[in-house]
């Protein structure tokens, strides 16, 4: 069986590989060891100075240098004593003014043991000006790894499981809930149920519908409306006038219906020769005025309403001569009365 290696180890690899090609160009080079060089500035520095176990610092090597001094690679793969490397980004330069150069390395470190641990100085190879190479240590880093469990009381045995602890659902939320939208069930039905009822003492035209859509037409022809071209207030009066009409004769609630749905059930209806067409061609024409923005022109707008007249006359016609015929079949039906006395 083969065992493929893991990324952190993969990562610990390629650092220790660093640290001794490092180490090899260091040895390789003969340059000397010196606490300082004019124009160059290392700062080390890392998020946290004390940490719990486990824990991840971030450990950073900041190089400032002129641009005349050369960085030697490889990169920074130094030795860091008992911190295992997490991860690892090396050498992100930046130009700063004045000519200077800075190159920032990052290591992600832990530990799993506790106590006071450094940071070791980590040993930098430079290139001067004159071809001398010279090696600068990096200041080293002291860290303290505490211990999780220096707070956990007089004991640290694992101390037993506690019981789960069972939550008492509480149905009081519910239970409003519920009853509130009960209680809004109830009211929409109520109204929707005396909605259509007229109010307790509301005025009752009994007059025959045909009397009172002429008398609202009337009122339409002699308002301003149509000479302010107010078309949509227009064709809106017109045509609730002729909804309410047709509404009180074949008794359907029309102005509850859109267009298409009353025409839909207007053309199953036995009406008048010539009446469905000339009421969808109203309804529809007016529709485009009140939703679409249409604006007509004012000879249409004057033959609609003579259609209007045209409507109520059909309907007035139909309706008058069907009273009649009934009123006829009726007094043809009435029985006579005879007479049973006897005779002396």
């Amino acid at each position: 069986m083969k065992i493929r290696p893991t990324i952190p180890f993969l990562k610990l690899l390629i650092c220790l590989s660093l640290c001794l090609a490092t180490g090899a160009v260091y040895a390789q080079s003969g340059a000397d060891t010196v606490q300082s060089i004019p124009g160059i500035q290392i700062t080390t520095s890392v998020d946290k100075a004390e940490v719990f176990i486990g824990d991840l610092i971030t450990y950073e090597v900041t190089i400032e240098h002129d641009s005349a001094i050369t960085l030697i690679p490889p990169p920074l793969g130094a030795n860091l004593g008992a911190f295992d490397v997490k991860d690892y980004d090396p050498d992100k330069e930046k130009k700063l003014e004045g000519g200077r150069v800075q190159t920032t390395t990052t290591f992600v470190l832990s530990t799993f043991t506790t106590g006071d641990y450094v940071i070791p100085a980590i040993p930098i190879l430079f290139e001067l000006p004159d071809k001398t190479r010279k090696v600068m240590l990096a200041e080293p880093v002291p860290i303290k790894i505490k211990s999780m469990l220096e707070n956990a009381g007089d004991s640290v045995d694992i101390r037993p499981v506690k019981d789960p602890y069972e939550f008492k659902r509480n149905w009081v939320p519910y239970y409003l809930l519920g009853g509130s939208l009960m209680i809004l069930l109830i009211a929409f039905a109520l109204w929707w149920k005396l909605r259509k009822r007229p109010e307790a003492g509301a005025y009752v035209d009994l007059r025959p519908p045909w009397e009172i859509a002429y008398e609202k037409l009337a009122l339409l022809q002699s308002s301003p409306t149509l000479a302010d071209e107010k078309y949509k207030d227009y064709y809106v009066a017109l045509t609730e006038i002729i909804r309410d009409f047709l509404g009180r004769v074949y008794r359907i609630t029309v102005l509850d219906m859109t267009t298409e749905e009353f025409l839909v059930i207007f053309k199953g209806m036995d009406l008048p020769e010539g009446l469905y067409g000339q009421t969808s061609d109203l309804l529809q024409h007016a529709d485009l005025v009140k939703f679409a923005k249409y604006v007509p022109e004012r000879s249409r707008a004057e033959q609609d309403f003579e259609a209007a007249h045209t409507i109520v006359n059909l309907v007035r016609i139909e309706e008058e001569r069907r009273q009649q015929t009934q009123m006829h079949l009726a007094s043809n039906t009435t029985p006579t009365s005879t007479d049973t006395g006897g005779r002396k």
